[in-house]
């Protein structure tokens, strides 16, 4: 008998999985949900009582406020301020000398318009602009529903207090009720690893159930936490600033630990523990482990206590993958006196794009932007709709850099606006005719800001879509003093939402198009180029300064790795006149990151096996294994610049072209020294393995000549030069 499974469509299947993946809880994320309604629940009783209008909009300020620590919520919680304050001033200036001329005030407001898109996009800040052009777009509606300036000026400073007294609230309860500091985070993130790590060893020491295993997709996201958690916890403390580069150390070695506790799970480790000189490493590694996750809660330097007998243990006993675990915390229990040597920070963004001056690619965004917010505002006038004032507004929020980022954020719109509006529709159907108190009106509304604040917090993938959840049920039940039952409300804001993201797609489709396609190849071939730089990188086992540095290009690997995924997630949703060109495109880009991954899996194996020597195995079998190495890096590297080249001639990478190395290795290991009673492979045989391993992981890189076919693009991004 089949499963009910067994008749749903592969894609309706893949579809709930990702669902599932993207509202699982995770540490912060209720602490997230919990201040965003407590804020929310605020402003609906203070908004009520005091009669502030605009609700729907005080609500949305403390969605995009509210954020995952008390430092971003306050840089944005201030830019929100500034932006609103220059946007309504500019606003009331404008009113001021072109009421009585509409075509003055439209042209005027195009312009002002116009600059502030060039500005967000060119400036480090460019929230505070996005807000001036929303904020100018938005008061042009209100000027078609009222010809009496005063009431005009009252309803744009409304729309200040609205934005602005949700955000001192939110400040207030982000920094004093629900703290969410980056340091407690960022030692949480690395006692979350350091637990993961510990449960692999404990299940291989001690047996029991067999913890979950842990994915290259879960190393990747989790050095990127990390990262980001220690620039957000510099910024806070001025501790963590002046010890920046060895706390960079310290998540470098985590993520370095976690991703070997990823390789613990397989079966042959167990087979290690035959002897009781390799359970003993174990029980080390464990020891030392738990050192470190202890020297992180309580804020101490770590010390590797083991340091001076590391070097005397068996080789044969020890695994490759616990020997780097070794390494890498002996590393760290000599970063403090060597963290003035090791690699600093990563330089800051600069505060204004270096070509923004000389790239027209800027200006063509904003032109674009503004053609379509003015093709938009001449419907919404000529139609007399004043319904579908959101189409203006979801021409400015949907229209990205990129095409793809923007397909993205449309489709998120339109999604969370689609359950927003039939939340909203069940509830003015079946609950607001039972509602005749503010209690009933927070038993109603929470449970949906409770929805989409718990989406909001997820990732950047579905985060945008608990926002317009929240967005639009507020527009349709909360625009108003008293119960609202009209479902006009709801299907002209929907056919806003609608309009705006097809003018929108249309505009960013016919001309300048800014598809991520060559970027993200050129970030596959920076990616490309970390991993060669690792495979090229010496094997200095008793030297701390030089395994600190490889630990953290390792951890800037898998930065890198995790943002091309991104990259490659948008560009997937770019829409594209011609679908099979942008498909083979998208397939070769995924092709390049999972080689990119197992290539940096299968050089880091065969170095581990370098790093532990064992006296069974000739010298010269591991100086023909690093021969591989180093002309593997040189292969990889001659890709990754055939890759980035304009059109790319990045051809698979042939065979041969380390196969003397390989032919060096077979002689040389052919005078190892027998081996008798050997149980599993032999540690010549692993060698082997390991480096055919690589060699086979290099060659399926995929072809990329004669790509120019496949991106319509391509000449017209050779012409402007990199965005």
């Amino acid at each position: 008998m089949r499963a009910a499974a067994d008749y749903v469509p592969d894609a309706l299947l893949n579809a709930g999985l990702f669902l599932r993946s993207q509202l699982a809880p995770y540490p912060g994320r209720t602490n997230i949900m919990l201040r965003c309604m407590l804020t929310s629940a605020i402003v609906i009783v203070t908004s009520m009582a005091l009669e502030v209008p605009e609700i729907p909009l005080s609500l949305l300020v403390v969605f995009y406020v509210t954020q995952a620590n008390v430092v971003v919520t306050r840089l944005v919680g201030i830019m929100f301020i500034v932006g609103s304050t220059l946007a309504i001033g500019t606003s009331i200036l404008l009113l001021k000398f072109t009421f009585d001329y509409p075509l003055v005030r439209i042209v005027v407001a195009s312009v002002l318009f116009l600059g502030s898109v060039y500005l967000m996009r060119v400036l480090k800040i460019g929230v505070v602009f996005f807000i001036v052009a929303i904020v100018i777009i938005y008061v042009q509606t209100f000027v078609d529903r009222t010809d009496q300036a005063e009431l005009l000026i009252r309803a744009v400073l409304w729309v200040w207090v609205a934005v602005n007294y949700p955000i001192a609230l939110t400040l207030l309860i982000n920094s004093l009720l629900l703290p969410a500091e980056p340091v407690r985070q960022l030692k949480e993130e690395i006692h979350r690893q350091l637990a993961a790590v510990d449960a692999q060893l404990s299940w291989l020491i001690d047996g029991g159930p067999r913890p979950e295993p842990i994915s290259l997709i879960a190393v990747q996201h989790g050095a990127l936490t990390l990262q980001q958690l220690l620039n957000f916890a510099a910024m806070r403390s001025p501790r963590i600033r002046e010890e920046q580069v060895y706390r960079l150390a310290g998540i470098a070695t985590v993520s370095r630990l976690y991703r070997a506790a990823s390789e613990l799970q397989t079966e042959t480790f167990r087979t290690s523990l035959s002897s009781a000189n390799g359970a003993n490493v174990l029980l080390e590694v464990r020891a030392y482990c738990r050192a470190l996750d202890s020297a992180v809660a309580a804020d101490h330097p770590y010390r590797f206590a083991g340091a001076a007998t590391a070097g005397q243990r068996d080789p044969v006993a020890v695994r490759a993958t616990v020997e780097e675990m070794l390494r890498a915390l002996r590393a760290l229990g000599d970063a403090y006196a060597h963290a003035a040597s090791a690699q600093g920070a990563p330089a800051e963004e600069p505060f204004v794009a270096q070509d923004a001056l000389t790239n027209p690619v800027y200006v063509r965004f904003s032109l674009k932007t503004l053609l379509a917010v003015l093709i938009c505002y001449v419907f919404y006038n000529a139609a007399d709709w004043q319904g579908v004032h959101t189409i203006m507004l979801t021409c400015v929020i949907v229209m990205l850099p990129s095409l793809g980022a923007s397909t993205q954020r449309a489709l998120l719109r339109i999604g969370g606006a689609m359950v927003g509006s039939a939340l909203a529709l069940l509830m003015v159907v079946f609950v607001v005719p039972r509602v005749d108190s503010i209690v009933g009106l927070l038993l109603m509304t929470l449970p949906v800001i409770a929805a989409g604040a718990w989406v909001a917090a997820g990732p950047e993938r579905i985060a945008y879509a608990g926002i317009q959840i929240v967005f639009t049920f507020a527009l349709a039940l909360l625009a108003e003093f008293g119960p609202t039952t009209n479902l006009t409300e709801i299907r002209d804001r929907m056919v806003g939402i609608l309009l705006g993201v097809a003018v929108s797609t249309a505009i960013q489709m016919s001309f300048w198009r800014e598809g991520e396609g060559d970027a993200l190849r050129q970030k596959l071939a920076g990616t490309l180029r970390l991993v060669s730089e690792l495979l090229a990188a010496p094997v200095a086992t008793d030297v701390a300064t030089g395994q600190l540095l490889y630990t953290q290009r390792q951890l800037q690997t898998w930065i890198s790795l995790g943002d091309c995924g991104a990259m490659l997630a948008r560009v997937a949703l770019e829409p594209s006149w011609e679908e099979a060109p942008q498909a083979q495109l998208t397939v070769r880009a995924q092709t390049v990151l999972a080689q990119a991954r197992e290539i940096l899996l299968a050089g880091n194996a065969l170095r581990n096996l370098l790093g532990v020597r064992d006296p069974r195995v000739h010298d010269a079998a591991y100086v023909g294994a690093g021969m591989v190495m180093q002309q593997a890096s040189a292969v990889l590297a001659g890709y990754s610049d055939e890759l980035a080249a304009r059109p790319p001639a990045a051809r698979p990478p042939r065979r041969a072209a380390v196969s003397e190395a390989l032919r060096a290795l077979e002689q040389d290991a052919a005078l190892d020294i027998p081996i008798e009673a050997q149980q599993g492979p032999s540690p010549r045989a692993q060698l082997m393995a390991c480096a055919h391993n690589l060699v086979r992981e290099i060659s399926a890189l995929p072809d990329w000549h004669g790509v120019e076919q496949f991106s319509p693009n391509l000449r017209e991004l050779n012409e402007r030069g990199p965005a």
